[in-house]
């Protein structure tokens, strides 16, 4: 199986800052995972970026784990958040896992 990650930051490329609350990226980071009808997890991070232009922001980012998604439907998660996030780029990573589910009961 493969686990794709989204790495998102919350700066505006415009303005290099936070426009919104954390709460309200995560509420679209939601819809859009809820409207493709995936399952999803997700953690904030602070972190750095080096826009293509030179200049750096430190900012706040939303990192979204999917597990054995297609990788044209991470693909397109990756363009709507940037799209909807006015990000000038999100990185994805790939990496092959290994999965188990465990269940017990008493």
């Amino acid at each position: 199986m493969i686990e794709s990650k989204i790495y998102i930051g919350l700066n505006d490329m415009t303005t290099n800052t936070q426009l919104f609350d954390n709460q309200e990226y995560i509420s679209v980071l939601r819809n859009v995972c809820y409207s493709y009808e995936i399952p999803f997890s997700f953690n904030v991070q602070e972190g750095g970026y080096i826009y293509e232009n030179g200049d750096y922001a430190r900012e706040t980012s939303l990192v979204v784990t999917l597990v054995d998604v297609p990788k044209d439907t991470v693909e397109e998660i990756a363009k709507d958040l940037c799209a909807f996030f006015h990000q000038e780029s999100v990185m994805v990573t790939e990496t092959e896992i290994q999965v188990r589910f465990v269940k017990e009961t008493l």
